[in-house]
């Protein structure tokens, strides 16, 4: 994938169906609970350090942002779950909006699903997960701040997310460091597949 990384830009922060854009590109989500590193995700694999807004705060994206990249295919930063200092109503109102992206977005052709790697995932991660699946949405697991776990033991906490989330032999997994951009070919060339 030979991708301009100067030509990626914020294309609209949508709160619901009638603003989304009409591109006509694939689109990839990215799903996680509130903190787990989407935006820094983001940056990492465009190689920007602030084009998705980042914060040490959880709970700070609030809308489905849609980055174009290089007019080959937009990211879709989605709100994250799972943060218990959102009211209820707000917890409610990014669910619907999340739902009403997943299950009606017909560029929506993968969703990337981040989880922490030195935790195990929550329950509303395996909600998230069973979720996809059960819709049939192509879901690659990226397992975010990898840096922060010996290397020795990266395996046996991978395991521990594959079995928490009871991935299949089929089912995609990959530990990532933004900081070290490890693994950043190996998921541009899975993405591709999609495109």
């Amino acid at each position: 994938m030979n991708i301009n990384f100067n030509n990626i830009n914020l294309i609209i922060s949508a709160v619901k169906k009638a603003q989304y854009p009409d591109t006509g590109l694939t689109e990839v989500a990215l799903s996680g609970r509130s903190n787990v590193g989407k935006s820094t995700f983001i940056n990492s694999m465009i190689g920007r350090k602030n084009m998705a807004r980042t914060s040490q705060q959880p709970g700070k994206t609030q809308t489905l942002n849609f980055y174009n990249i290089d007019e080959q295919l937009i990211f879709v930063d989605v709100p994250g779950y799972g943060y218990a200092k959102v009211s209820k109503v707000q917890r409610e109102k990014f669910g619907k909006m999340i739902e009403e992206y997943i299950t009606q977005r017909e560029n929506l052709k993968l969703v990337i699903q981040l989880v922490d790697l030195r935790h195990q995932p929550t329950e509303d991660d395996v909600l998230m997960y069973n979720y996809l699946k059960h819709f049939d949405i192509p879901t690659l697991v990226i397992c975010t701040k990898e840096d922060k776990i010996a290397k020795g033991k990266v395996q046996k906490h991978i395991k521990r997310i594959k079995d928490k989330l009871e991935l299949e032999s089929g089912d995609n997994i990959i530990s990532y460091s933004s900081i070290k951009n490890s693994k950043q070919q190996e998921i541009w060339n899975f993405i591709e597949t999609y495109i």
